[in-house]
Formats: C-alpha cells, sequence, structure tokens
C-alpha cells in the first residue's frame, strides 16, 4: 500500500486496549484517564476482520499495543488468529512484561515472535517512582523469560529527566550481555509526556559513549521501525535510538495505527483519520473499507510537525493513542 507521499505502508499498530497496570510519568496522569467506554472498543471480531482488510492492502506486520496489550483478557488468543491470517508475515507486542511474566511461552505458541519491553529503569526505587508504582522484578522476570524462550527481545527506554539519567549506561549494558536490543526512544511532547522532561538524542548518545567508548553504526535488520543501530565496543547486542524530533524519519514512515476505539490513526501527531468502527456497525461491506482506507492512507501527513501551527495537533494521552 502506497502512500500519497510515495511511502510503503505495510506495518499496523493495534491497540487492544488503552487501559493499563502503570501510570508512567510520560504516559498517564497520576490519577489515570477517563477510560473509553467498553461499548466504544473494537471486539476481537471486529479486529480480526479489519486484519483480512489490511493483508488485502499489503499490510505484512502487526504489532499489539496498549495501554498495556495483556491488560485485556484474550489477547494471547487474539494473536494466533491473526497469526493464521494469510499475508500476515510477524506479529510482535509492546508490552511493559509485568502481566506477561509467566506467558512468554505462550505468547510464543500464539505466534508473537519479537517483544519489544519497556524499562526504563533498573533501580528499583527509580522505576516505582517513574511508573507510579510498578515492580522492575516482575518486568525483569519477562524479559529473561523471552530470552530463555529464544525470541528476539528490544527493550524501550524513555530518557525522563529528572528520573533515569543514572540508569542509561546500565540499561544500555543489558545489550552488553545478551544478544538483544535496547532502543532510547526520545521523548515526544503528546498527552503527559508534554510535561515531562526530553533528554534529547545528542545527550543521550553522549552519555552512553563516555560510559562505553565509540561506537559504529549497525546496519543489522531488527525489526520494522525507524530505530537508528550502533554496536559499542564488546556488545554482543545492538543500542538503538528513535529520535523523532533531533532526527525526523517521517520520510520513511511504514505505518498507520487502529486505536482500540477503531479509528484508523495515520500519524501519531495528527488528528486526521478514519472511523473504521463506525464503518464497521454501520454495515460496511469490506470493498467499501478497503477503498476507504486507500483513499485515507493518500492523505497520509507528510511529517509529524510537533512543534508547529498546524490545526489537528493530537492531544489524547499516549495509552489511548496506541503506543
Amino acid at each position: 500500500m502506497i502512500d500519497g507521499k510515495g511511502r510503503s505502508i505495510d506495518y499496523l499498530r493495534i491497540s487492544l486496549t488503552d487501559r493499563c497496570n502503570l501510570r508512567c510519568v510520560y504516559c498517564m496522569p497520576e490519577d489515570g484517564v477517563c477510560q473509553i467506554e467498553h461499548s466504544r472498543i473494537l471486539d476481537f471480531e471486529e479486529i480480526l476482520r479489519l486484519v483480512h482488510i489490511m493483508a488485502l492492502l499489503d499490510v505484512k506486520h502487526i504489532r499489539l499495543t496498549g495501554g498495556e496489550p495483556m491488560a485485556r483478557r484474550g489477547c494471547l488468543d487474539l494473536a494466533a488468529r491473526i497469526h493464521a491470517v494469510p499475508g500476515i508475515e510477524s506479529i510482535s507486542m509492546t508490552s511493559n512484561g509485568i502481566l506477561l511474566k509467566d506467558k512468554v511461552h505462550q505468547a510464543k505458541l500464539s505466534g508473537i515472535s519479537s517483544l519489544n519491553i519497556s524499562l526504563d529503569a533498573l533501580d528499583p526505587a527509580v522505576y516505582s517512582r517513574l511508573t507510579r508504582g510498578g515492580d522492575v522484578s516482575q518486568a525483569l522476570a519477562a524479559l529473561r523469560q523471552a530470552l530463555e524462550e529464544g525470541m528476539k527481545v528490544k527493550i524501550n527506554t524513555v530518557p525522563v529527566r529528572g528520573f533515569n539519567e543514572g540508569d542509561l549506561a546500565r540499561i544500555a549494558q543489558l545489550a552488553r550481555d545478551e544478544a538483544l536490543c535496547v532502543r532510547f526512544i526520545e521523548l515526544m511532547p503528546i498527552g503527559s509526556g508534554s510535561q515531562a522532561g526530553r533528554i534529547p538524542y545528542a545527550e543521550a548518545a553522549a552519555l552512553l559513549e563516555e560510559a562505553f567508548g565509540k561506537p559504529e553504526a549497525d546496519t543489522g535488520t531488527y525489526g520494522h521501525g525507524p530505530a537508528r543501530y550502533v554496536k559499542y565496543p564488546g556488545f554482543k547486542g545492538a543500542v538503538g535510538f528513535i529520535s523523532a524530533l533531533s532526527h525526523e524519519f517521517c520520510a520513511s514512515c511504514n505505518r498507520i495505527r487502529l486505536t482500540a476505539d477503531g479509528q484508523l490513526k495515520l500519524c501519531l501527531n495528527h488528528t486526521k483519520g478514519l472511523d473504521l468502527r463506525g464503518m464497521l456497525r454501520q454495515g460496511a461491506e469490506d470493498e467499501e473499507i478497503l477503498d476507504a482506507v486507500r483513499r485515507a492512507i493518500a492523505q497520509k501527513p507528510e511529517r509529524h510537525a510537533f512543534y508547529e501551527a498546524i490545526s489537528d495537533h493530537e492531544e489524547r494521552a499516549m495509552n489511548a493513542i496506541g503506543g
């Protein structure tokens, strides 16, 4: 599927729920958010129907997100059904790991081949403060289980000023000892993220270079996202940087998002999209939905424009959009 700017769109991120067992400072307010009514959430049959339609449009890669995807009952059963859809080549999941612990083997059997585990600190006190109550030992247990299962593992870390600066090198060191990827994701000014302290790519990279020496570019393929990877001396794994503000990657964007309430989201920072839930529940035929998605993709914004005066800036919290 080619958008209006000539980009090939083959990657769909599906948010299964806006609910989460944590309250990370850059994602959700401390007292939570007004959750989407259950009746407005896509059911699994609706999600599967849309996956079949997207596969006809050459979407090949699916990522299950949230909120926390494991907070939705039956998540892994859905993954197994998506795995069986003709044309879908890979299914991955982004999770904080806590609810995934002891279910990693089941996740692998369901067809999930790659796990991104959100891990913003290793220090238990820092992790608890940043996630507002999370237990890092549970997240690390899920990480160990994923490695034991031989799954592809990436660690997602958001550097946040005043919280985890002192833990960034320790987290990167996990890629020295294991053949996994650690990715540092530059904080984006969306929802609660607009109030948190962003640590720019250059600052995080300098901190790691001071700890581990000058890295070499790593041109390996570690998934379908926009990370730029490097390898530090003596590391088994790779370290990546996703820096939407410092190093905009919109020109090569290959993704679209399906929110938990059934909105096709074309860009993280734009509200422009398509109400697929409405089409499904109003009885639209598959071909009608196919045509509508094609037209929407043709209008995918050229770039995110975070700091520019545009009329459709996204103002919802990250958990409501789909991480």
